[in-house]
């Protein structure tokens, strides 16, 4: 059996970009379990869960972004596709909008509730730990916005497979 492949800098591109998505974008949606496996074991094994949703997002998240979008800009160029094109132009607002949310939005509330319950967690007598309301409801809205970043990465995807309008 021969098997026979073409390298191009387009293929390089692509497959950096698919990279990326998987290894920037995919740890983060583990994000969503670790909040209830830490508070499962100890709800004063918490902060823990904001110190690891920090570094995901600064470190794998951020980076990847800016490759992806590096890498897909790229391909637009070299692949002869029309930045005009809904698919395109869709997915980089899409890369652009989780940018933002992520830098402006995850990673100080990330900041915010990790100060939050370590204080709460602090001031607390030994024993079991219930976090505050105004916790849960800060820490449920995270999980909401994340669960809607979730969605929007699986719409670039479905854009970027299907390329409705090519």
């Amino acid at each position: 059996m021969d098997i026979t492949a073409t390298i191009t800098g387009y293929n390089i591109s692509l497959w950096i970009h698919i990279t990326a998505v998987v290894v920037g974008l995919g740890a983060t949606f583990a994000e969503s379990i670790l909040l209830p496996a830490a508070a499962g074991v100890d709800k004063r094994h918490i902060p823990v869960v904001h110190r690891i949703q920090i570094v995901l997002n600064r470190y794998f998240a951020n980076p990847a972004l800016l490759v992806i979008l590096i890498t897909g800009l790229y391909q637009v160029s070299e692949g002869n596709w029309d930045l005009g094109s809904f698919w395109i132009s869709s997915s980089i607002a899409i890369v652009i909008l989780i940018g933002g949310i992520n830098g402006m939005y995850f990673i100080p509330t990330d900041k915010k509730l990790g100060a939050m319950i370590t204080e709460e967690i602090a001031a607390s007598p030994e024993g079991e730990f219930e976090p505050s309301e105004e916790y849960n409801r800060l820490s449920g809205v995270e999980g909401a916005l994340g669960a809607f970043t979730g969605v929007l990465v699986i719409a670039a995807i479905f854009l970027m497979v299907i390329k409705p309008g090519a």
